[in-house]
């Protein structure tokens, strides 16, 4: 405290305590407004789907809610909530919904009307149609909004520190005031592992859950394989047909430079 250094090791370990529990006060703020957001953001999304009317207000409001700056947020929600958590995980959900509802839609949005179709057809209703086929197709959609919203609920976290809840962001609000370089920086760099490691988890659930997503461009490689080459049949030398122009040990036929041998030029092209 003395040297006032950016890194210092003698606070880490000093104060172990202290940042362990400002880290699992950050954790769970965020996964509790992540997981409120998205059980609110789903039926929002469906009912937008379902009824066109109430697509534009359902998206107006979330995007209005996602322009409110936090603390203001926070002074209104602090009437109904009193001083504690609740504020902030309230307000974390509220900036949630803009990005769960749009990427909840653009998801089912995005399933083709052909497996729809299908499944219609194979029996499926309504109930066993979104669960067992559209929510399936459009996960990659909605874990990619729940990325996006877990990392900006790790980052907003910290403003909640106004009303001391705001985790690893007490421990910098408390470090500016007081000028303690290593106090500021080595929460901020916890918070910044907490979002990559956020990222890095729910990335790979989302590879897990989506198996088909990772075998699509082996498939497409071998396709073209199969088609002779990058370009399919009929492609270049490189794709196997002959006549391209390329000494392949066989002579072209006469007077078609460039064609496939053995078959005459269209009537005109010399033209």
């Amino acid at each position: 405290m003395t040297a006032n250094d950016w890194i210092c090791a003698e606070f880490v370990r000093t104060r172990g305590q202290e940042l362990t529990d400002a880290t699992l006060q950050h954790v769970g703020i965020t996964l509790a407004s992540v997981a409120l957001a998205l059980l609110i953001a789903f039926p929002l999304a469906l009912a937008a789907r379902r009824w066109r009317r109430a697509y534009g207000p359902v998206l107006g409001l979330t995007t209005v809610l996602y322009t409110v700056p936090s603390l203001a947020m926070y002074a209104l929600l602090l009437p109904l909530f009193g001083l504690g958590a609740a504020v902030v995980v309230s307000g974390l959900v509220l900036y949630s919904l803009t990005v769960l509802v749009r990427n909840i839609l653009a998801g089912l949005e995005s399933v083709p009307d052909e497996a729809r179709e299908a499944a219609r057809g194979m029996g499926y209703g309504p109930f066993r149609l979104l669960f067992g086929v559209e929510l399936p197709l459009a996960l990659p959609a909605l874990m990619a909004g729940v990325r996006i919203a877990t990392v900006s609920a790790v980052a907003l976290t910290t403003v909640g520190a106004i009303v001391g809840y705001g985790g690893l962001g007490n421990l910098i609000y408390d470090g500016m005031d007081s000028f303690f370089r290593a106090q500021v920086l080595t929460a901020s760099v916890i918070c910044v592992v907490l979002a990559v490691l956020a990222d890095v988890l729910l990335l790979g659930l989302q590879r897990l859950l989506t198996p088909w997503t990772r075998t699509g461009g082996g498939a497409r490689a071998r396709a073209r394989i199969r088609g002779g080459g990058r370009g399919g049949p009929g492609a270049g030398a490189s794709g196997g047909v002959r006549g391209s122009g390329h000494d392949d040990g066989v002579p072209d036929v006469p007077g078609e430079p460039g064609g496939v041998r053995g078959v005459p030029e269209p009537a005109g092209k010399e033209a």
